[in-house]
């Protein structure tokens, strides 16, 4: 049965400085007879500063803790702005500091994704720890709840597997309690911990996929995503002049938006959603009135052409050395090698002699032990500075328009959905 519970997710350019956080605040503030949880992203930009933190400590080019130092002052000086002084409230942020900066006085013995999950996740740490401080001293009262002592992974760092029994177990023996009780419940997104109590987050963005684990196991009555943009739009607003919103779109829709690539909720997110049939929106922070998008079963909508564009795109053709076909033995060895690196194929095509691949680069060093390794038994052509565009519902016109001024390397079309890997016409050559 579902229960009166809501679940909301807000990113990092919700919550990116003072402003951001108030506006926040002023947002609950209508739901504060609700039983609310709230899962919250790191500040801004505040991932990216802590990953520079990792990469000091292993290359020892910079003191990897006074860039941590920095990055807490930066926390400890938007609480002055919001609340003034607090000694408490320095205490507590010192606490979470204190083990990282432990970790990084010794020599490192567990490896760099270890290492980015203990540093990486005091983003969540602190701006759930400053809101819920902040909310108080609102008269918003808020219970702030580790979800480190809530989802349970595997030892994946950097992209922990859920254990989904000890997530559940846990969520109803803690979390409906405090939702009983007056006030918010607020938590991090993006991180959890395996069965060892080491941190290990969800990979990249998966603050979304947080709350959904949420609304999962708590039979929430719906998921709120807030945004910076009124809802799921037809295009990247920052690439495209001429985006519209789009009201609906059933499970299956968003699915398939965010498998080929589509920022605006995490791949991982929608799924356990519609498990249990529980609504989503996608809304916007800058005019919480708005009605947003509503993501559900049943909806039987007309779509416009979405277009999707992946940049970082590299393409490996990998063929064997001796010229013979690539097998099924070739293919299988190949896609052992992409788990190993954990790296997700965007798109591939075979062909007799050679079978070719579209990825992104997100972890370079990754990508280039993979290539090594390939080239151990395999040729293996690269192709980099690519594009990814996927366009769903696509009509002739909008193809051409995506082709302007670019060279299609690959190009796969299914029924609804047309994926092309393109790269930019040199200027000199253009008509």
């Amino acid at each position: 049965m579902r229960k009166n519970i809501k679940v909301f997710k807000f990113g990092g350019a919700s919550v990116k400085d003072a402003e951001a956080i108030r506006n926040v605040a002023s947002i609950l503030k209508d739901y504060k007879k609700e039983r609310l949880l709230v899962v919250i992203s790191a500040m801004g930009k505040t991932t990216n500063a802590l990953e520079k933190v990792v990469h000091a400590f292993f290359n020892k080019k910079e003191n990897a803790k006074d860039i941590l130092k920095e990055i807490q002052n930066k926390h400890l000086e938007i609480a002055k702005e919001l609340f003034g002084e607090n000694a408490d409230f320095e205490k507590e942020i010192s606490k979470l500091v204190d083990p990282v900066n432990r970790l990084l006085e010794k020599q490192n013995k567990k490896g760099y994704d270890f290492v980015y999950d203990q540093v990486v996740s005091l983003g969540e740490l602190f701006s759930t720890k400053l809101i819920a401080t902040f909310l108080s001293k609102k008269k918003l009262p808020s219970h702030w709840l580790d979800a480190r002592r809530i989802i349970k992974t595997d030892n994946t760092y950097r992209e922990g597997n859920v254990n989904w029994e000890s997530t559940q177990r846990n969520i109803s023996r803690n979390v409906n309690k405090l939702l009983e009780k007056s006030g918010f419940v607020i938590t991090q997104g993006f991180i959890g911990s395996s069965e060892e109590k080491a941190t290990i987050t969800l990979g990249r963005e998966g603050s979304d996929f947080t709350a959904a684990i949420f609304s999962y196991c708590l039979d929430a009555e719906s998921m709120s995503i807030w945004k910076d943009v009124p809802g799921i739009l037809t295009g990247d607003p920052r690439i495209f002049k001429k985006v519209e919103k789009i009201d609906r779109l059933s499970y299956k829709e968003a699915i398939e938006m965010t498998y080929y690539g589509a920022k605006v909720i995490h791949p991982k997110t929608i799924k356990p959603l519609q498990n249990k049939s529980i609504p989503m929106y996608v809304k916007s922070f800058v005019d919480p009135a708005g009605e947003g998008t509503f993501i559900g079963a049943n909806v039987d909508a007309f779509y416009p052409p979405v277009v999707v564009v992946e940049k970082d795109q590299v393409m490996l053709q990998i063929s064997t050395k001796d010229f013979s076909f690539v097998a099924e033995h070739h293919l299988s060895f190949i896609f052992t090698l992409f788990t190993k690196y954990r790296t997700k194929v965007n798109m591939m095509q075979n062909m007799a002699i050679s079978f070719s691949v579209c990825v992104t680069i997100k972890d370079l060093e990754r990508l280039t032990k993979l290539i090594q390794e390939l080239k151990e038994t395999f040729n293996v052509a690269v192709e980099k500075d690519l594009e990814l565009i996927t366009i769903r519902h696509y009509h002739k016109s909008v193809i051409e328009q995506m082709k302007k001024h670019k060279i299609v390397m690959l190009e796969e079309r299914i029924r609804q959905t047309i994926q092309m890997v393109m790269k930019d016409v040199p200027v000199m050559e253009r008509k």
